[in-house]
């Protein structure tokens, strides 16, 4: 199978590591972006305890990236869940052929960090809120 763009083995191992930790509380992100150069994918950052507002305003306006969310859902009827989520982040003002790469790669990532649901998101900051994520996953 051809692949578009590398996964490393340290970010596999990143991955599995962040995939199995225990959560109590509150929500983690891993942040991935593609180095068009090398063709690979890069771990920028993992950031445990934010906000969905707060990850709104540190990811970049003109770059997509791939976030593996673990949020903390609470359920109408009072349980609390840890869902792992894949956010496509991919604004507006990214350049085309940055946004092409990033979603030749997006299936791949997706198997290989193992998540079920997808959450496109191409509004930008604004259109990354708590309300959205928990509205698309109390939906599912």
């Amino acid at each position: 199978m051809s692949h578009t763009v590398d996964i490393p083995k340290e970010l596999k191992d990143s991955l599995r590591k962040f995939r199995f930790a225990r959560r109590s509380q509150g929500s983690a992100a891993l942040v991935i972006r593609i180095n068009k150069s090398k063709l690979i994918m890069e771990e920028v950052e993992q950031l445990e305890s934010i906000s969905i507002e707060e990850l709104a305003e540190e990811l970049p306006d003109h770059s997509p990236r791939y976030v593996v969310l673990s949020y903390e859902l609470k359920h109408k009827d009072g349980r609390t869940s840890f869902p792992l989520v894949l956010i496509n982040w991919a604004p507006p003002a990214c350049e085309t052929s940055m946004l092409t790469l990033h979603a030749s790669a997006l299936i791949d990532f997706q198997t290989t960090a193992d998540v079920s649901k997808v959450i496109e998101m191409r509004d930008g900051p604004e259109g990354l809120t708590k309300e959205i994520i928990d509205t698309k996953l109390l939906s599912a």
